[in-house]
């Protein structure tokens, strides 16, 4: 059965449709990719979207947001894949929402939240830490330090990490690579102590960056300690979902 929207849903996509053709055409994508720019996307740009609502689509609107979901987000992806567009959407407004959503408490939701939505605040989630995508096989340390917790290890290929103010950090409190109890979601400042952020570019010319935490202070928890994969994995799956929506525009 096809997916049918709805009036509200098909004028979303119509704005997101001409704002990508007007704002964000594949020769935008191609300036970005050849001048070396470090962001890799244009604040100014980013701003205008956050006003249209687009950076809290999924923000709850007890927390400035828009209060939808992943079908009204999904459409926003795909027009903007039409052209290649170059934003922190999927990164702040998509994963870090979605981990938020499913993990922070109302304190930090409100004190998250609101800064994604205004576009305000980058977040970028740091899990993978090899050249392979296997989320469970966290091997960054997170021991107990005082009243909280110290990282050491390193993240590869952080989408978006380039130019995130925070990183939400899988790491492991306890058990072994390859399980998914004992992994604790961590908020991270980017310029905190000890992180150390190296920019790279990936094969379709966006951005990343590879994190070393070297005895770095972990911040907040999100959610409870050793049961952050739950939400982990709710977070990847709606990233993969979003990425598809973008393929097929």
């Amino acid at each position: 059965m096809g997916l049918v929207l709805t009036e509200e849903q098909a004028a979303l996509k119509d704005a997101a449709r001409k704002f990508a053709q007007q704002k964000t055409p594949v020769t935008e994508m191609r300036r970005l990719r050849d001048s070396g720019d470090a962001t890799g996307f244009d604040k100014k740009l980013w701003q205008e979207m956050a006003q249209l609502g687009w950076a809290g689509i999924l923000v709850p609107e007890d927390f400035g947001g828009a209060g939808l979901g992943y079908r009204e987000l999904g459409v926003v992806f795909e027009e903007l894949g039409r052209t290649l567009a170059q934003t922190p959407l999927l990164s702040t407004a998509a994963l870090a929402v979605t981990a938020i959503n499913a993990a922070g408490s109302d304190a930090q939701k409100k004190a998250l939240l609101e800064k994604i939505a205004t576009g305000e605040l980058l977040v970028a989630l740091a899990v993978d830490e090899g050249p392979q995508h296997r989320p469970a096989h966290i091997a960054l340390k997170a021991e107990k330090a005082g009243g909280g917790y110290k990282l050491s290890g390193e993240k590869t290929l952080v989408f978006e990490g380039n130019a995130a103010d925070r990183f939400i950090v899988a790491a492991r409190t306890s058990g072994r690579p390859g399980e998914e109890g004992g992994i604790t979601l961590f908020l991270v400042a980017a310029d905190a102590p000890g992180v150390s952020v190296a920019p790279t570019h990936l094969v379709d010319s966006r951005r990343a960056a590879n994190v070393v935490f070297e005895n770095a202070e972990a911040g907040e928890i999100l959610g409870a300690v050793d049961g952050g994969y739950e939400a982990l994995e709710k977070t990847l799956d709606a990233g993969r979902a979003l990425l598809a929506a973008e393929m097929l525009g």
